[in-house]
């Protein structure tokens, strides 16, 4: 009896299911990478800025420079930086050029509710408008002003300019300022 004939026909069998296996492993890992890049292709900034609540971040503003700080809250148009200094930071998504520190992680592009997709950049500056803080608005060229929101239209406010730091009082107004929304970068409070 001859024992080398069946030895060598398992061998050749382990061999066959090995290459198998491994292009099986190799089309998983191709169809894993495929999805992988259509599900990143589908996702927005907003949907990273979601599940990153808390995280430190700098983002640019193009001419404005950069801004610094936790992220607090995010909407449609917006983010919210805070500092330890207790200084909130209104960042214009449009006005974004680059962010550092944003975590990998991403929301589900379709777990946004339609009242959060409601609650845009208009939103937030009516919230500081009620407020009747002092800000200072950071526009995309690098311009600022200072003072008090007085309203919020669909697509501008109205800032009454007077020096940081002073309450509104018609004695310390110098000015009234129309200021469209897409020339905005950042509004700080606080």
């Amino acid at each position: 009896m001859c024992q080398t004939g069946p030895v060598r026909w398992d061998r050749l069998f382990a061999d066959l299911d090995a290459q198998l296996g491994a292009a099986d492993a190799a089309e998983l890992a191709g169809e894993v990478t495929d999805r992988t890049r259509r599900e990143v292709a589908r996702l927005y900034l907003a949907d990273r800025a979601r599940p990153a609540v808390g995280a430190q971040l700098t983002i640019g503003v193009g001419a404005a420079g950069s801004v610094s700080g936790r992220l607090a809250r995010s909407g449609p148009g917006w983010w919210l930086l805070g500092t330890a200094g207790g200084i909130d930071q209104l960042v214009s998504t449009d006005a974004m050029t680059w962010v550092a520190g944003l975590p990998a992680l991403a929301a589900d592009p379709a777990a946004q509710s339609a009242v959060e997709g409601r609650l845009g950049l208009p939103y937030a500056l009516r919230g500081i408008a009620r407020d009747r803080s002092a800000v200072t608005v950071m526009m995309r060229d690098a311009t600022t002003c200072t003072g008090t929101i007085d309203r919020v239209g669909a697509d501008f406010l109205d800032l009454a300019e007077h020096a940081p730091g002073e309450p509104r009082r018609p004695g310390v107004v110098r000015s009234a300022r129309t200021i469209a929304l897409s020339a905005i970068a950042v509004v700080r409070s606080g």
